[in-house]
């Protein structure tokens, strides 16, 4: 990952924080609530500038959920926090009946998601979170790719009516999005343009995605690849349009293979422009203690991987 040398690392949780403490200073009606993680979500300069707006739930988190649905109701705009283990699996009942089924205006933020939360192992590295809340109608689902995008989509979805899960992650990553974006929810962001085959990534593999295009590149391919920060709703249009170029198409996700990215592309493709797909992720398993660098090494999330699944790819056209 040669880029990496030249470009400044910071969480995407942080880019979170920032935002949404800058939502406190601009949106009155915006209120945050956290369990027992105030630290790991960096929600704390929100607590300590608006202390009577920001509600400390503790390890409850089906409650969380509860007291957010009822804020919403009295107008407010509630941002709850937790990591997305606990954010989705663990209150996924509470979500579908007080949330997604009446669309309350609840923004369900969740850090620590997928293998990149390293050490603290399986039980907390939640690879079916995007699967689970995609599934939900009135849903949206996005996965921003660095510090800068989740300080960007943080501030979109407080003006969007409707209930959204935001998945972010632990680790410092390379940040190398403009600051000054437009997020636009709903549209994917054409990184780079290519004609031999189509890359579609999502959360922090889009940087991988973009070493894995350098690297096709020496070999002579030209790969497009297209960040998809909102996975539902997807963006049909430009998931159609890139593949009628290229011919052949690789997902690439911190998810399970089952539920996420690459089911929705490859759902989207099999309806309206069959072409060969190819999905990196993790392959029906769970993950495991470790540094989170290694563990995309060998769970398949490398920059070799989405290189082979693009020859792979290609070689099926």
């Amino acid at each position: 990952m040669t880029r990496t040398l030249s470009i400044e690392k910071k969480s995407t949780r942080d880019g979170f924080g920032l935002a949404l403490l800058e939502l406190g200073n601009s949106n009155p009606d915006v209120v945050a609530l956290c369990a027992d993680l105030t630290g790991s979500l960096k929600m704390g300069d929100f607590a300590k500038t608006y202390p009577d707006r920001f509600f400390q739930a503790g390890i409850a988190e089906a409650n969380m959920i509860g007291m957010a649905a009822g804020l919403a109701i009295g107008g407010k705009i509630p941002f709850t926090g937790t990591f997305a283990n606990f954010s989705t699996a663990r209150v996924y009942d509470q979500i579908r009946q007080s949330i997604a089924y009446s669309k309350k205006n609840v923004k369900i933020c969740a850090s620590h998601a997928g293998l990149t939360l390293g050490e603290d192992g399986a039980t907390h590295q939640t690879l079916e979170d995007i699967g689970l809340m995609k599934m939900l109608p009135n849903m949206t689902v996005i996965n921003p790719c660095d510090y800068n995008q989740t300080r960007a989509a943080t501030l979109a979805i407080a003006e969007h009516t409707g209930p959204v899960y935001l998945r972010f992650g632990r680790p410092s990553w390379p940040n190398f999005t403009a600051a000054d974006q437009a997020f636009e929810i709903g549209k994917a962001q054409l990184m780079k343009e290519g004609h031999d085959v189509s890359i579609f990534a999502t959360g922090h593999m889009v940087w991988i995605a973009i070493q894995a295009a350098d690297e096709l590149a020496n070999q002579g391919v030209s790969a497009e690849i297209i960040d998809i920060h909102t996975i539902k709703p997807l963006d049909e249009e430009a998931v159609i349009t890139s593949v009628k170029k290229t011919g052949c198409v690789v997902t690439a996700e911190e998810h399970s293979i089952h539920g996420g990215l690459g089911d929705s592309i490859a759902q989207c493709l099999a309806r309206k422009y069959p072409a060969p797909v190819e999905m990196v992720a993790v392959n029906d398993t769970f993950g495991e203690s470790g540094k989170p660098v290694e563990l995309l090494a060998k769970y398949g999330l490398d920059t070799p991987d989405v290189v082979n699944g693009a020859i792979k790819a290609m070689n099926r056209k």
